[in-house]
């Protein structure tokens, strides 16, 4: 068939038949392979930043061990009594120690996120001047109890600032889950 036509026709037919192929490859084959090498390249990109991840972490594994030790040590005692008492009595300590006024404390205990653990929320409400509110607040924070403050709002009692209401919000770590009660 092809040895009767012209020699210009069969180039045609020759060039015409290669560009069908070459869409029909870029169809079936060019196209899927781009694809799948886009989903291989953001996998790899993915998996190495989680490797970089993972590398960070172990380099820092030493000083996070530490880190979770020394919250371990903090953690309330198992028994909510007792973990109730030693909150109240560290704030009583630290208003002591600031010379503030204590006003109103009150405990909450709440279900940590996982059931490994529980947290005391406790709401305070203290009064003196900005020293002495100032020297409260850096006495919870050093703290060996695991807890920090959550919250922290100052509001002026008088025309000239001294005197000063403090409401914080204050969370402590109880490395036990709640009981009963939530």
């Amino acid at each position: 068939m092809m040895t009767n036509m012209p020699k210009r026709q069969r180039w045609l037919i020759l060039t015409i038949g290669a560009l069908l192929l070459l869409v029909a490859l870029n169809q079936i084959v060019f196209t899927p392979l781009a694809s799948v090498w886009q989903a291989h390249s953001l996998e790899i990109q993915q998996l190495k930043t989680s490797v970089a991840s993972g590398r960070s972490i172990i380099g820092r594994g030493a000083h996070l061990q530490q880190i979770w030790t020394g919250i371990q040590s903090g953690a309330l005692p198992r028994d909510q009594a007792q973990s109730e008492y030693d909150v109240l009595s560290a704030f009583e300590n630290y208003g002591r120690t600031s010379a503030i006024e204590l006003g109103s404390i009150k405990p909450l205990w709440k279900h940590g996120a996982t059931d490994e653990y529980s947290v005391l929320e406790c709401r305070l409400d203290a009064t003196g001047n900005l020293p002495a509110l100032s020297r409260f607040l850096y006495e919870l924070e050093r703290s060996p109890l695991a807890m920090h403050a959550d919250s922290v709002e100052l509001v002026s009692r008088d025309d000239t600032g001294q005197r000063l209401t403090l409401s914080l919000t204050v969370t402590a770590l109880r490395l036990a889950p709640l009981e009963g009660k939530s």
